[in-house]
């Protein structure tokens, strides 16, 4: 039975002590985008973007990287997306420039100094507030404010190489800085990078076991029938996604071996389809999701037409909108066990 449930610019103070924290780490640029400018960390940005050349390996290559230091050794060295770098000592102010990470760190019982919400969702999470603290906005993750994060002092900024190759160069040079190569399906491997940055590895496996054994109980409980479902998410400037495999909701939908339509079943972020062709989007159930302001979205106009009307999961009741901040923005484990908490009570009920 499905259960339905109610669901930027440096100033010249900035330089001042982006040069002064120099010191307190290293990092030494020998991946693709470190110390090649502009034009090459933006071709890295898009080589590991939706549709680029990198963006199919980008999870083996992070579970590649990480550190060979030993649990509570330090000076640490930490390879990662953009090269390597020295970690003196245990952090304990920490920025972080996506959902993913402070997700990541505030799992990890670290309470942020710094954070770049993303442009839809400009507010600290509300699934993190109570352990997050209270973290210092420093930009948006696609417009960050340099000055804001070199005036926390940061001693380890997390971030990734699709958000900010173009600023890791000035960003190391505030603090040591770590990316993994991209937010989304990676999460899991994000989450182990981060956490060799901050010496949390065993807590991190610990948490994905937890995670894991949550999702795989999720399965079992749905036995062998288990409902075809399609992610749907509406977008500013009429933009419609199906969420695929390679996307943070489509692995946890692999994970408990929840089946998608075809059309959803692919290596890829997403499909785009317009109000024209929802029919796309029909299943056995539909969730739904909103970037952002829904007005700004095609959201009332599609939900409002017949032909979302007559999609199969909408008649038989089976269509709910979900909250965008974990199933789509949160990117972290913490975020994972609330969506298979949801899909419990969706599903299983």
């Amino acid at each position: 039975m499905f259960l339905r449930h109610r669901g930027i610019g440096l100033g010249i103070g900035a330089v001042a002590v982006a040069l002064s924290l120099a010191a307190c780490g290293t990092s030494s640029g020998t991946g693709t985008g470190a110390d090649t400018g502009k034009p090459a960390a933006e071709a890295a940005k898009k080589a590991v973007a939706k549709g680029g050349e990198d963006f199919g390996t980008a999870a083996e290559k992070t579970a590649a990287m990480g550190t060979a230091a030993k649990p509570g050794e330090w000076p640490r060295t930490v390879t990662h997306a953009m090269g390597t770098t020295e970690i003196k000592a245990p952090p304990t102010r920490v920025v972080v420039l996506d959902v993913g990470e402070l997700d990541n760190v505030v799992s990890l019982g670290v309470k942020p100094v710094g954070f770049a919400p993303s442009e839809g969702s400009p507010e600290l999470p509300s699934y993190l507030k109570q352990d997050a603290g209270t973290p210092k906005n420093v930009g948006t993750i696609n417009n960050l404010n340099l000055e804001a994060i070199a005036g926390l002092h940061p001693d380890l900024i997390l971030g990734s190489q699709l958000r900010a190759a173009d600023q890791y160069d000035e960003l190391s040079k505030i603090a040591p800085t770590v990316f993994s190569i991209r937010p989304g399906f990676t999460w899991k491997e994000n989450y182990l990078l981060n956490a060799a940055a901050l010496d949390k590895t065993e807590e991190a496996k610990a948490k994905l076991a937890e995670y894991d054994r949550k999702v795989k109980d999720l399965g079992a409980k749905l036995g062998d029938d288990k409902p075809v479902v399609s992610m749907v998410r509406f977008l500013p400037n009429g933009v419609i996604r199906l969420y695929a495999n390679a996307s943070f909701i489509g692995t946890i939908l692999q994970d408990a071996g929840v089946p998608r339509p075809a059309n959803q079943n692919i290596p890829d972020l997403a499909a785009e389809v317009s109000a024209e062709n929802i029919d796309q989007a029909d299943a056995d159930v539909i969730f739904t999701g909103v970037y952002g302001d829904p007005k700004a979205t095609d959201k009332s106009a599609v939900q409002g037409n017949p032909l979302w009307k007559n999609l199969k999961a909408v008649k038989a009741g089976h269509a709910y909108e979900v909250p965008d901040e974990t199933w789509y923005l949160g990117l972290g484990v913490t975020a994972a066990m609330e969506v298979v908490g949801d899909l419990e009570r969706y599903l299983a009920g």
